[in-house]
């Protein structure tokens, strides 16, 4: 079983998605500066995960999410259902 998710930093205007088999521990990586794409923005917050029955169909879903449409999907899911991430309102 694999997850599509997507993180959010906790005080930049920064979204990452991804994918992976082991949410828990790449959470982990993401928050302890492991990851050299995400390290700069750390510390992170969970705020999107959709499970996928196999690793094609979460890639199909994580380069949607990666896309101009997808990204504002994430935006506006931010906006409506985390407002203590202030940072994304401009």
């Amino acid at each position: 079983m694999y997850q599509v998710y997507a993180i959010a930093s906790l005080h930049r205007k920064y979204i990452y998605v991804g994918l992976t088999s082991n949410l828990e521990n790449r959470l982990h990586r993401h928050n302890q500066g492991f990851e050299k794409t995400t390290k700069p923005y750390a510390p992170f917050v969970l705020f999107y995960s959709e499970k996928a029955a196999d690793r094609p169909s979460a890639r199909l879903r994580e380069k949607y999410l990666k896309s101009r449409s997808g990204k504002r999907f994430l935006y506006k899911l931010i906006l409506q259902e985390h407002s203590h991430l202030t940072h994304f309102e401009t």
